[in-house]
């Protein structure tokens, strides 16, 4: 069993760290700079969940993952095709990093649906509430950003 938490939460790890790294990419590449803080305070905490899962694996005997996923390298790189076409809009930036809460989103409740021993599922659900949360606020800034825009 243990093999296949290591592995699930190695693959939330993956997740943080597409995270961390989406939001750096998004501090650099925003004008605003409101944005620009809530983009790298999203980092920090990506980072932050990354180190915790990264301690669970250790703990469990496994080897933590270090890196993000190839998807999140794909994301990143559609990211800078899209931010060079759209001019660094902070609307279509905000888009981006939506798309990559949903992903993140997606990828935490894969795991919640896993076999997870009560007290791994209480860090992955309450990491899960944060992504909700920063998924909401991104799309809210997101809807706020083409309101402004119309």
């Amino acid at each position: 069993m243990s093999t296949n938490v290591v592995s699930v939460l190695n693959d939330l790890v993956e997740t943080s760290k597409d995270g961390e790294k989406g939001f750096l990419k998004a501090a650099e590449d925003t004008r605003d700079p409101s944005l620009k803080l809530l983009f790298q305070n999203r980092a920090q905490k990506c980072a932050e969940g990354a180190r915790e899962l990264q301690d669970v694996v250790a703990r469990l005997g496994g080897k933590p993952e270090t890196g993000g996923s190839m998807a999140g390298a794909l994301h990143r790189g559609w990211v800078d095709v899209k931010s060079a076409v759209t001019g660094h809009s902070d609307h279509a930036i905000l888009a981006e990093c939506e798309r990559g809460e949903d992903a993140a989103k997606k990828n935490y409740r894969e795991a919640l649906d896993k076999d997870l021993p009560a007290d791994i599922r209480q860090i992955v659900e309450r990491q899960y509430q944060g992504v909700v949360e920063n998924h909401d606020r991104i799309r809210d800034l997101r809807d706020q950003y083409a309101a402004a825009k119309s």
